[in-house]
């Protein structure tokens, strides 16, 4: 089921989205704005699996773990995740 909105936009927001689908990117404005919302979804969901274990950390007593130790749990868990960070 589509639904139907009425979105505004600033002019310099207009112009971004009209430069976004002649880039070639979009084929239209609606599958740009439905692309935004997929990544806000993602992003979203990506800070709620970390909000809970990141307070579990902060009311948790101190790690005993060293900071490498740490870096090195998490550079684990990327790769094992596919994504692709760089650590310095």
């Amino acid at each position: 089921m589509i639904v139907r909105k009425t979105l505004s936009f600033t002019k310099k927001q207009d112009q971004w989205i009209k430069s976004q689908i002649e880039n070639g990117d979009f084929t239209n404005e609606s599958e740009y704005i439905r692309h935004l919302i997929s990544q806000d979804q993602v992003r979203v969901n990506k800070f709620l699996e970390l909000k809970d274990p990141i307070q579990k950390g902060i009311e948790s007593d101190e790690s005993q773990s060293s900071v490498k130790d740490i870096i090195e749990k998490v550079k684990s868990k990327i790769s094992s995740d596919g994504e692709n960070y760089t650590f310095k």
